[in-house]
């Protein structure tokens, strides 16, 4: 498998010296102006990211997440790997610029720790497991299946038809801002969502109690995999079911039959992520190409600033080529 030959060189210990932005050609190169301070800068708070219901109930929640150029929607065609980004941020004055190039203008405004940090999480992300939430009421519930995704180094979720009129209250500390850091996905219909996902290459595992069940210790979890998890009274639809390749089950031994389903997308996930460790010798597979286009999103969505930094960087390579 083409993942199991990835990030084979990589140094856990020196994340902040394998991120150091590429060299740019001498006419390429910017000075670095700074409108205020680095200590200012680097203690700058995080922003509010928008909440967990603000994400699932604005149509464009979702989409003000994502900052680097995204690869076009097309279920026609098939995909081997999947990886949703392309090496590619467009400005507002119609600048395309690189993840390096991303990167090396917003380096001065964060500090080392975070950007080891950084380092370290893009390193341990995939994207060859997912998580698919299907229909769930409790928002709470979504906010742990994040946070649990986020924990565990799973960087996609899909959310098929969340109902936006249930009662609702902030669920921030559930997910603890673990939205922000995801890749994530509406959709209006079970049979939209798996369409795409099967033309990314995944198999669609259900999660369900049954006779043609196999236990979550049986499966290959290295195959990328979409995991499904149901609503929380009426468990997966029947049309998830159908359209699934395959139903899995975590095997119980108490007296009741089932999980909390954000339990349960949690026991999966780390089952999935152990099996792969032990399979591959870990979970992260991104290239180290994928890597780099990953860290330059981070650092996009690091701080309220990071947007005008990189717009003012850009104006100013704009510039230097005229």
């Amino acid at each position: 498998m083409s993942a199991c030959k990835t990030l084979s060189c990589f140094s856990l210990s020196s994340s902040s010296s394998f991120f150091k932005p590429t060299l740019l050609h001498p006419r390429q190169r910017l000075t670095l102006t700074r409108r205020c301070s680095t200590s200012a800068l680097l203690e700058e708070p995080e922003p509010q990211s928008p909440s967990v219901q603000h994400l699932l109930t604005s149509p464009d929640g979702v989409s003000t997440l994502m900052k680097m150029d995204r690869k076009p929607l097309l279920p026609h065609e098939p995909h081997v790997r999947w990886f949703p980004y392309l090496d590619a941020y467009r400005c507002r004055n119609g600048c395309v610029l690189s993840s390096a190039e991303v990167v090396q203008a917003l380096a001065p405004c964060i500090s080392d720790d975070r950007r080891q940090r950084f380092g370290s999480v893009v390193r341990n992300r995939s994207y060859s497991v997912c998580l698919v939430v299907e229909g769930l009421c409790d928002f709470g519930n979504v906010s742990a299946t994040f946070r649990s995704a986020d924990a565990l180094g799973v960087q996609s979720v899909h959310v098929v038809s969340c109902d936006a009129n249930k009662r609702y209250k902030d669920n921030r500390h559930v997910s603890m801002g673990a939205e922000k850091w995801l890749d994530i996905e509406l959709w209006d219909s079970t049979k939209e969502c798996f369409k795409m996902l099967k033309s990314r290459g995944y198999r669609i595992a259900t999660t369900h109690v049954g006779m043609d069940a196999v236990s979550i210790h049986d499966l290959d979890w290295s195959c990328p995999t979409a995991i499904v998890v149901g609503n929380e009274n009426r468990g997966i639809s029947d049309e998830a079911l159908e359209l699934s390749d395959l139903h899995c089950s975590i095997p119980m031994a108490g007296m009741v039959d089932s999980f909390n389903v954000s339990v349960a997308a949690g026991i999966l996930m780390h089952h999935s992520v152990c099996d792969r460790i032990s399979r591959m010798g870990r979970h992260g597979d991104l290239t180290v190409e994928e890597c780099q286009i990953l860290l330059a999103e981070f650092s996009l969505r690091h701080s309220k600033s990071s947007i005008s930094i990189v717009e003012d960087y850009a104006m100013r390579k704009a510039a230097t080529l005229t």
